[in-house]
């Protein structure tokens, strides 16, 4: 018997329990509840938590098994990109979805745009993942739908082979409903507050939170300058309060990214708590710059002194009160905060770089799999890299070392135009191509996002159709741009009705009141052109 089937036969049976309920038609209701699989974010954190458990025991059986996503701002984004992974690709497997702090603060905040420094309401985060859920399962819904619409129709027709075919894809069906990777920041305040605002993560559907090292109320983008990092114990009670938030609410395998911006952060707060040498907190302080003392003459008033390396150090204080750490040792910082990360309750890294080179992820990844061999990345495939200029630089740094010619380029103006048809240049883009593959076998690259890159085609699009609508093309811009492009891409929102629910709406109103429902979709429905 399938699901199906077993659905109808248990709503039939409450049904038939209730004397007066002899209107409802138990295939419908199957029908809605196999439309509402998942009935709270808790159910959806279980169910991709363990699709994420599955997906790194496979990536670490095999590399070329890694995983991705796209960072979304919107739901509709989220459920756009999801229909289109189904129809181009017929699987979501090992596709995820990004949620990037970044887009929360420029695009989803109250205050209106804002840079990436946790300014935002915590609770627009949280607000994101219900809303991003919510769009997948109508996603699930409107597919669903139509499989009921064709199943009626075949049977209206007496074909049962097409029978057949339509109840197997329902019983096999692929939800749209996959995990989120959930940027909390540096956790918005105190361990406390981190696990507050991460149990509402949670409840809304995350099942991977991914927390950094960053002061919280000192955040900055990973990508600009100025970040300031906190001693190893203090990020731990974040991790731990993350992991605390998992199990109350019983996502017993809930994944924890832990994010270090070591690499480009030359700043610390606060001087780490140390009771031995060579204990973590003397591990953080070994980094800082500062001056040994020989005498208490070398101490000038408010300055800070601290016992290192069996000698007095006097640390670097800048005059915003932050210290300093030494020059070049931001990836043996890295490298510390990963191993401690991993060995104290973290599931995966995030590696902030400030460019995309495999050679240098892989450098630090070694290093961390000789104490944890299983380490494994989140990576950003950032849109704050010009990966354009990156690659052909690489390409002609290596070509420059194998003793070619490369006296046809200028190094500094490899993104000129000019270059585009040159085998440098398509050099590069192969590298580019193949740069997620080639980091996941070489650099321990689990997962590829791209943090923002919904909010770079929003604003392509929008910029071509201006260009043209608000010029002399009128509604050729749009016709020719956009809708006849939807109709011969098969494009599912150029059904704009039906993609807002009008369909399922329709069929609703016939469950609910029969023959005498009034329904938005007849032959005067302008949907009906396309």
């Amino acid at each position: 018997m399938s699901n199906y089937t077993k659905e109808i036969d248990a709503v039939a049976k409450v049904r038939n329990a209730n004397s007066t309920w002899s209107a409802i038609n138990p295939e419908s209701a199957a029908r809605m509840r196999i439309q509402n699989r998942f009935r709270t974010g808790l159910d959806i954190a279980r169910y991709t938590a363990k699709i994420m458990r599955d997906d790194m025991a496979a990536y670490d059986a095999d590399s070329s098994q890694y995983t991705q996503s796209l960072g979304c701002w919107h739901g509709f984004i989220g459920q756009q990109k999801l229909i289109a992974i189904k129809k181009h690709l017929k699987t979501t497997k090992k596709r995820y979805l990004y949620l990037s702090g970044w887009m929360v603060a420029a695009l989803r905040s109250e205050f209106g745009p804002l840079p990436d420094q946790s300014m935002h309401e915590k609770t627009s985060v949280s607000s994101l993942i219900e809303e991003l859920y919510t769009f997948l399962r109508q996603a699930d819904a409107r597919e669903l739908d139509q499989l009921f619409v064709d199943l009626d129709a075949a049977r209206e027709a007496g074909d049962k082979a097409k029978e057949a075919d339509l109840l197997n894809q329902i019983e096999n069906f692929e939800t749209h409903v996959v995990p989120i990777v959930a940027d909390i920041d540096a956790g918005f305040g105190n361990p406390e507050a981190t696990y507050l605002l991460a149990k509402k993560m949670i409840e809304a559907g995350a099942c991977c939170i991914q927390i950094e090292n960053q002061v919280s109320d000192e955040k900055q983008c990973g990508h600009q300058d100025g970040k300031v990092t906190v001693p190893h114990s203090d990020f731990l009670a974040k991790i731990n309060a993350v992991r605390y938030a998992f199990l109350e609410l019983g996502v017993d395998d809930g994944v924890i990214v832990a994010r270090t911006d070591s690499l480009g952060a030359g700043l610390t707060k606060q001087i780490a708590v140390t009771n031995e040498p060579g204990d973590l907190g003397d591990q953080y302080n070994s980094f800082l710059d500062g001056d040994y003392v020989q005498s208490a003459e070398d101490i000038q008033n408010g300055d800070v002194v601290i016992k290192a390396n069996g000698k007095l150090l006097k640390p670097k204080r800048l005059a915003s009160g932050l210290f300093q750490f030494r020059k070049d040792t931001g990836i043996d910082r890295v490298v510390l905060d990963c191993i401690t990360s991993l060995q104290n309750g973290a599931d995966l890294l995030w590696i902030e770089t400030e460019k995309p080179h495999v050679g240098q992820i892989a450098e630090m990844v070694n290093r961390i799999r000789e104490a944890v061999p299983n380490a494994k990345l989140v990576y950003n495939n950032s849109p704050s890299f010009n990966w354009t200029l990156n690659f052909r630089q690489q390409v002609f740094d290596a070509m420059q070392t194998e003793g070619k010619d490369v006296s046809a380029y200028d190094r500094e103006k490899l993104m000129s135009v000019d270059y585009d048809e040159t085998e440098l240049a398509k050099l590069a883009d192969e590298k580019i191509r193949t740069f997620q593959a080639d980091a996941a076998r070489e650099a321990g690259i689990f997962h590829h996002l791209i943090t923002l890159p919904t909010y770079h085609t929003a604003a392509l699009s929008t910029d071509n159709l201006a260009k043209g609508y608000f010029a002399d093309q009128g509604m050729l811009a749009y016709v020719k741009g956009v809708q006849r492009q939807e109709i011969r891409q098969g494009i599912a929102c150029v059904k704009h009705q039906n993609m807002a629910g009008s369909d399922i709406g329709d069929n609703h109103k016939e469950y609910f009141a029969g023959e005498a429902a009034l329904k938005a979709g007849g032959k005067d429905n302008t949907m009906n052109q396309f």
